[in-house]
C-alpha cells in the first residue's frame, strides 16, 4: 500500500462533460481564476466559457453574490478547452484550484458544508478501486501526496468565503435568505446585477 502513488493518466475523464444520466460535471473556478483562463484562451485562441455556479441573492443590495463559475462544455469533444489528448492539460502553471487537486474533491454536503473525497470516474482510482478502497487518512495523504495540499487548500479557501459571507451578514451589509422559493430566485437571477466574492 506505501509504495501507490497517484499518477495522472492523461485520460481525460476529469476534463470531459459526464454523461446525462450521471449528473452534470463540476469544476468550480475561483473569479480569479475565470480572469486568468479567460486572458490564457484569448492568447490561444480558443473557446473558453463559463456560467455561475455557487450563487446566492443578497436581498439586501439586490444583487446576486457570485462565489463559483464552472466551465461550459459545449466544444466538439464536450471538454475543457485546454485538455489535449496527447498532453492532457495544458495549463498546468495556472490551472484551477479544483483541477490541481483532482482525484480528491470538494464534495458538497450544503451550502456551507464540504468534505473531500476521491473521484471514482478517475481511471487511476478505478485501476486500483481495492487498495483504495478502505484508506485511511494518512495513507490517503501518502498516495495522494501533491493532491492533498492542493485539496486542502481548496477546503479552506471555501471557508475564507463562508467566514466572508458571514461576516457580511453580521455586519448586516447582505442579506441572504434561508429559504427561497423558485419563482423569485428565477426572478432574482434574470433581473439583479452580480457581484463576486473575492477573498
Amino acid at each position: 500500500m506505501n509504495q501507490l502513488i497517484y499518477k495522472c493518466m492523461k485520460c481525460g475523464i476529469c476534463c470531459f462533460e459526464v454523461p446525462k444520466n450521471t449528473g452534470a460535471k463540476r469544476i468550480p473556478l475561483y473569479p480569479e481564476e475565470v480572469t486568468k483562463l479567460i486572458k490564457e484562451s484569448a492568447k490561444r485562441d480558443l473557446n473558453f466559457k463559463v456560467m455561475e455556479d455557487l450563487v446566492f441573492p443578497d436581498l439586501l443590495n439586490h444583487k446576486i453574490l457570485v462565489v463559483t463559475y464552472r466551465i461550459i462544455f459545449d466544444n466538439e469533444a464536450q471538454c475543457c478547452p485546454f485538455y489535449e489528448k496527447e498532453q492532457g492539460c495544458t495549463i498546468q502553471e495556472i490551472k484551477p484550484l479544483a483541477c490541481q487537486a483532482y482525484p480528491l474533491s470538494l464534495r458538497r454536503i450544503d451550502a456551507f458544508k464540504f468534505e473531500i473525497s476521491i473521484d471514482p470516474l478517475c481511471k487511476f482510482v478505478i485501476n486500483h478501486y481495492e487498495e483504495l478502497e478502505n484508506i485511511d487518512l494518512e495513507q490517503l495523504k501518502n498516495i495522494f501526496d501533491k493532491e492533498y495540499p492542493k485539496a486542502e487548500r481548496f477546503f479552506r479557501k471555501n471557508k475564507k468565503i463562508q467566514f466572508e459571507i458571514r461576516k457580511l451578514e453580521t455586519e448586516n451589509k447582505i442579506l441572504i435568505p434561508r429559504e427561497i422559493n423558485k419563482k423569485d430566485y428565477d426572478t432574482y437571477l434574470k433581473q439583479w446585477e452580480r457581484e463576486e466574492i473575492l477573498v
